[in-house]
């Protein structure tokens, strides 16, 4: 089993927040950085599940180089291999950014073959996009599943439970397939013996453009915008 999981630094989520003069982004110049807290569960996860079923695990984030540090974060639990899609400045959102990884998996499969799993959070803890896993799962053309509290793997199946009101929603993805939000079995991976953790993980850097060209279209205002709306989710094969 090939297991890939996402990571990205955020600012602590304990320190306390404050904003730059724009009102819009985050005043970094006292804060620590860590691995977004649900995208820390996923690298769990994914020790926990190589643990069961052997395999790779890899884990990659699109950033700085101070990102780094976060690889090593995810290394020290157990993870193999580590990739960083090294940026240097400009404004990667969503689209941009789901991209860049996309275009990065794809050289990583035509190399060692497809990711089984390729876990994310939910959402990242500094903005909050809940984008990057569903786009990445829509350009691979794979199933995607969020909001994950627990995850089985059999007979090339992933089973993942979701909670809802009333209980446990239940779905079944045929691998591979793009999960998001996963608690992990904690006391499992603290137990975790020394000898399963790579002595020398392998670190690759791939460097990024500082931007990414990217287009907009307005598509209106008010009620007068939605045929326009349904047309472009069309393309997109969203309907």
């Amino acid at each position: 089993m090939r297991i890939l999981t996402l990571v990205k630094r955020v600012p602590a989520t304990g320190g306390r927040i404050a904003l730059n003069p724009d009102d819009r982004t985050i005043d970094t110049a006292y804060l620590g950085f860590v691995v977004s807290p649900h995208e820390e569960c996923a690298v769990e996860e994914a020790v926990r599940l190589a643990e069961l079923h052997g395999g790779e695990t890899v884990v990659m984030t699109l950033g700085p180089a101070e990102a780094a540090d976060q690889l090593r974060d995810a290394v020290a639990i157990g993870i193999g291999r580590a990739v960083h899609l090294e940026t240097d400045g400009g404004d990667w959102d969503p689209i941009a950014t789901s991209t860049a990884i996309t275009d990065a998996i794809r050289v990583l499969e035509a190399a060692d073959g497809p990711f089984d799993l390729i876990l994310v959070g939910n959402e990242s803890a500094d903005s909050g996009g809940y984008q990057v896993g569903i786009r990445i799962a829509t350009a691979l053309d794979r199933p995607c599943v969020n909001g994950v509290k627990a995850l089985e793997v059999a007979a090339g199946v992933a089973t993942a439970r979701r909670q809802a009101t009333d209980g446990w929603e239940v779905f079944e993805l045929p691998l591979p397939a793009v999960i998001g939000r996963l608690r992990a079995k904690k006391k499992e991976i603290d137990r975790m013996e020394p000898e399963h953790r790579p002595a020398s993980p392998e670190l690759i850097r791939l460097a990024l453009p500082v931007e990414q060209e990217q287009t907009a279209e307005i598509l209106g205002t008010g009620p007068e915008a939605a045929p326009r709306v349904v047309e472009v989710l069309r393309e997109l094969g969203v309907l």
